[in-house]
C-alpha cells in the first residue's frame, strides 16, 4: 500500500486555506478520519462506500486512514468526498492516478457518484491560484464561478467517474476559461434591482 496525497479546502467567509488530504491504508478495520473533521466528513465514509461498490470498485478491508491537514483548522461540509474517495482508489491500488497532489479536487459524492455542487469555489480557486496548483477539479455546476479566476485551470467533472478518467490519463477535459472583460462589459449595467421598482 502507498501514501497518497491531494489537496482540498477550507473556507472561512471569502477566504480560503489549502487542505492536504492524505490515505494510508495499513493493517486493521474501519476507516479513521483525523485532523478536526465534522460530522459531514466523518459521515462520508458511507457516500464514499457506496459510490465505489455503484462503479465497481471495492472499499478497502483494512484500516483507512485520512488525515486532514494542518490539523488545527476545522473542516466542515460534505465537499472532501470527491478527493478522499479518489485517494483511497489510488492508495489500495485500484486505479492508477497521476498528479493527484498537484490539483485541487472537491466535490460532494451523492450514492451513485454523481456529484453535488459545494460552497466557496471562488475564493478555493483563488487560493489554488496563490499557491500555483496546476488545477481545480470540481462539479461542473461550480465550474463557471470558479471560471472567473485567470490562469488556473478549471476542470468540470459530471461525477467521480469522469475524475477517475482524468487522473487516469483516459479522458481529456478541456478547462473551462471565462473572459472576464466580456462578461463585465457585457454586464456591467445590467441590475438585478432597479430603484424604479421601488
Amino acid at each position: 500500500m502507498m501514501i497518497t496525497k491531494t489537496f482540498g479546502s477550507a473556507v472561512y467567509g471569502v477566504n480560503a486555506s489549502l487542505i492536504s488530504i492524505e490515505v494510508n491504508i495499513v493493517k486493521g478495520t474501519n476507516l479513521y478520519i483525523v485532523g478536526l473533521p465534522d460530522n459531514a466528513i466523518k459521515e462520508s465514509q458511507h457516500r464514499i462506500e457506496s459510490t465505489l461498490k455503484h462503479i465497481g470498485y471495492d472499499m478497502p478491508r483494512q484500516r483507512v486512514i485520512v488525515n486532514l491537514a494542518p490539523a488545527d483548522i476545522r473542516k466542515e461540509g460534505a465537499s472532501y468526498d470527491l478527493p478522499i474517495a479518489l485517494c483511497i482508489l489510488q492508495a489500495s491500488k485500484q486505479r492508477r492516478l497521476e498528479n493527484l497532489e498537484d490539483y485541487v479536487v472537491m466535490g460532494e459524492l451523492a450514492l451513485d457518484g454523481t456529484l453535488r455542487p459545494i460552497k466557496g469555489a471562488l475564493p478555493i480557486a483563488i487560493e489554488a491560484r496563490a499557491k500555483k496548483m496546476k488545477g481545480f477539479v470540481l462539479p461542473i455546476e461550480n465550474a463557471e464561478e470558479a471560471s472567473i479566476v485567470n490562469n488556473l485551470p478549471i476542470i468540470p467533472v459530471k461525477n467521480i467517474e469522469e475524475a477517475i478518467a482524468f487522473f487516469a490519463g483516459e479522458k481529456q477535459i478541456a478547462p473551462l476559461v471565462t473572459d472576464t472583460r466580456e462578461l463585465f462589459a457585457t454586464t456591467v449595467d445590467h441590475y438585478a434591482l432597479n430603484f424604479a421598482d421601488v
